[in-house]
């Protein structure tokens, strides 16, 4: 409900979590490197709470159900992710309006956008999960997923397509409350969510006391419970805040959709949504390579994966502070201090990156046994995986911090460009044509040598001073404000998604105030 006069909602100062008084930080001024840590840290808890869901999913699955059950998930989390992919860039980009409305404080505009996303949404999430359903075991047997692996997959999948309308409507809610500046709420919610879903997840998948034994399903089922009741929650309290995100009964008419809203969600969203969806498709392709090895090494990869989710956290974490603090100097016209950022960005996602590494490589095979049995044979298979694969991250890292800096000025295709060269005309044929003579190796020999491509081109990209330089990019002639909401603690996304933000709120910028008008 829109607040009223009396509620505080437009006092400096006034209103709870989403209350336009709430000021951000002035990321222009200040120590660079102190302020990219602490910066980044929110982001690094959010990231590790995230991907402690998938690492409780793959203990509990691989101790109850073994290689097959782990091969299982695997599979089906990456159909998961490049479905979920196609909406992404879009749900973002509704968050980021949200985020610029509030900025304005355009009170009006923020409900016309959280009523217009709601129905658009909703329509959305329920095409993809009719869709998934349906397509799902066409899909696994075109990635060629081990057939003693496919049944548990599909039950897997079906409940996770079942539920998609909660689960997209969950990461909206949570998102959106980053877009109005509060990240500790989606915080507190996503430890509750998580908590939830670790504790659920093994008295659903073995059947302990009053709960049902449901299998692998139960895996899944475990997630939607968990969302369904951190959702409901998360929802009583925004209407107990009076938050801007919640619509009363006289709001409901914002509920159908502005054409003017969707199209700014749509054309803001496509190159974000590209991202995930190229990512998503490399994935599923080298998943694809790895399952004609058999179950043993298709196990050995999920488990190796997993450990490269929280490889990626300090960088991802760094990237969302680096974007961030690029987009308000880029905005304050301080291009020199844009490129301290860019530097110090990059040494310290090549420590914060690199250090994780040495550990791991040392302690390897018992890290490993976290999500394989010291006794399986997949346990040899993804200790030789990492390493030969884990240090390609190193690059990846610093890749990552400069996408973010070149996004940040309004040059949003040429690291897309770049990524797609890198996943689909080096990664993906080098493993393809190597692997006839090198067999598996040629598959983890392929993602080093995609980070090699992305930084070689990511960094030649961003000392170029000629034409199309983004140095010359287009600008919004705004300065930001320090009243302005706090959009850099928004929740960190899959692969490079999150140092798209800032370019594409600065771009928003232009979609919100022709909205504002219409």
């Amino acid at each position: 409900m829109a607040q009223g006069p009396g509620s505080g909602a437009g006092r400096p100062g006034g209103g709870g979590p989403g209350g336009f008084g709430r000021k951000g930080p002035d990321l222009t001024v200040g120590p660079i490197g102190k302020t990219l840590i602490s910066f980044a840290l929110p982001v690094l808890g959010s990231n590790i709470l995230q991907s402690l869901n998938a690492t409780a999913n793959m203990f509990w699955v691989s101790r109850v159900l073994g290689e097959n059950g782990v091969t299982a998930t695997n599979n089906a989390n990456q159909i998961f992710f490049m479905m979920l992919g196609a909406a992404f860039g879009v749900t973002m980009a509704a968050n980021i309006l949200i985020g610029q409305a509030i900025g304005a404080k355009d009170e009006a505009l923020a409900h016309k956008v959280v009523g217009t996303s709601i129905t658009f949404f909703a329509v959305i999430s329920l095409m993809v999960g009719v869709a998934g359903g349906i397509l799902t075991p066409k899909i696994l047997m075109a990635m060629k997923t081990p057939a003693a692996a496919q049944v548990d997959a599909i039950a897997y999948l079906r409940v996770i397509f079942g539920a998609m309308p909660a689960m997209f409507f969950f990461n909206f809610v949570m998102m959106a409350q980053r877009g109005t500046g509060d990240s500790r709420t989606p915080f507190y919610f996503a430890l509750l969510q998580v908590g939830m879903d670790i504790v659920l997840n093994p008295l659903l998948l073995m059947g302990l006391g009053p709960f049902p034994k449901m299998g692998i399903a139960g895996s899944a089922t475990s997630t939607l419970i968990a969302q369904s009741v951190t959702l409901t929650m998360m929802v009583i309290h925004l209407y107990r805040q009076r938050s801007i995100l919640v619509l009363r009964p006289t709001d409901w008419r914002l509920l159908i959709p502005d054409f003017s809203i969707i199209k700014a969600l749509v054309v803001k969203g496509t190159p974000m949504g590209i991202q995930m969806m190229v990512i998503s498709l490399a994935a599923v392709t080298m998943l694809s390579f790895v399952n004609q090895y058999g179950v043993h090494t298709s196990a050995a990869y999920g488990a190796a994966s997993q450990l490269w989710t929280y490889v990626q956290m300090p960088a991802m974490a760094l990237g969302a502070a680096v974007s961030s603090m690029a987009a308000q100097n880029v905005g304050a016209r301080k291009m020199d201090r844009v490129e301290r950022v860019a530097g110090i960005g990059a040494l310290y996602a090549i420590l914060f990156t690199g250090v994780p590494i040495l550990l791991l490589e040392a302690l390897d095979p018992y890290v490993l046994q976290a999500f394989l049995r010291a006794d399986s044979p997949s346990l040899p298979i993804a200790v030789h995986i990492n390493m030969i694969a884990l240090w390609g991250f190193i690059p990846f890292g610093v890749a990552f911090i400069l996408s973010g800096i070149v996004r940040a000025t309004g040059a949003v295709w040429p690291p897309l460009i770049g990524m797609i060269v890198s996943l689909w005309a080096v990664r993906v044929p080098i493993a393809k044509i190597l692997e006839p003579h090198l067999g598996a190796d040629a598959i983890w020999l392929a993602f080093p040598a995609g980070s090699l491509t992305t930084l070689t081109l990511g960094a030649g990209y961003y000392f170029w001073n000629g034409w199309g330089s983004w140095r010359r990019a287009r600008m919004l002639d705004l300065t930001p404000s320090a009243d302005a909401p706090d959009t850099g603690l928004g929740q960190p996304m899959m692969d490079e998604s999150e140092a798209i933000i800032g370019e594409e709120e600065r771009e928003l910028g232009f979609a919100a105030e022709g909205v504002s008008g219409a």
